[in-house]
């Protein structure tokens, strides 16, 4: 499986991991073309980037038009259950995933949806902790879209790219521990780099597995881009 150029939208641009994707695929040759979609301005400037200002991840309608043309979707958008009403996560990962991910299978049915999901969540969907159940029907939905491939990364800890604006605190607080959590526990913690260049790489050639774990987002990162 071997694309000739990626054509990527990415969602969640403004937040870290949205944010260290565009980086890295502003940076690779192979990717072709870059759409961010955001709620507010990202304050990123590149010959291959377009951005469109869209409030409404509930309502794509008025954007559908410049939505097409797309090989790849890189979803990064995500929130934390800390705090929230189960309703509320529900209605912010899945409803809001499916209904940007349903929009552009329907446009792009060449397309490859990469979704960022989180560790420790539950394709069974029958687990006691309901974030980790509400992760695990969105990505089990996500693959039943008529998507060229459909993806799910499950990182654990990420370090960051040094840099950028939008690391949380917590990473840049615990980045102390990265090395030796690797040693101890490499699948719990990659590399920023790692998790975009993996993304790149699926959409390119493909992976054995629709879930990716840690190892597996360290593995498919290193791998050569062809």
């Amino acid at each position: 499986m071997n694309e000739p150029s990626t054509r990527v939208i990415i969602t969640g641009a403004t937040g870290m991991v949205g944010e260290g994707v565009l980086h890295i695929c502003l940076a690779d040759p192979a990717v072709e073309a870059v759409l961010v979609i955001n709620r507010k301005p990202g304050g990123v400037a590149h010959p291959k980037l377009k951005e469109i200002i869209h409030p409404d991840f509930f309502d794509f309608s008025p954007i559908e038009s410049q939505l097409s043309g797309y090989n790849a979707c890189f979803f990064c958008l995500g929130v934390s259950s800390v705090g929230m009403a189960d309703d509320e996560y529900y209605k912010l990962t899945y409803t809001l995933t499916m209904h940007v991910a349903q929009t552009l299978s329907r446009l792009n049915r060449d397309m490859t949806f990469c979704y960022v999901s989180s560790a420790g969540t539950d394709g069974t969907e029958k687990g006691r902790l309901s974030w980790a159940r509400v992760k695990g029907k969105t990505e089990n939905d996500l693959m039943k879209l008529p998507f060229r491939q459909a993806y799910a990364f499950r990182p654990g800890f990420i370090r960051p790219i040094k840099g950028l604006s939008h690391t949380h605190a917590y990473y840049n607080y615990l980045s102390w521990l990265f090395p030796l959590g690797r040693a101890l526990y490499a699948k719990g913690f990659c590399r920023m780099e790692e998790l975009a260049n993996a993304m790149i790489h699926v959409v390119r050639n493909g992976y054995p597995k629709n879930v990716l774990e840690g190892d597996d987002i360290i593995k498919a990162g290193a791998a050569p881009q062809r």
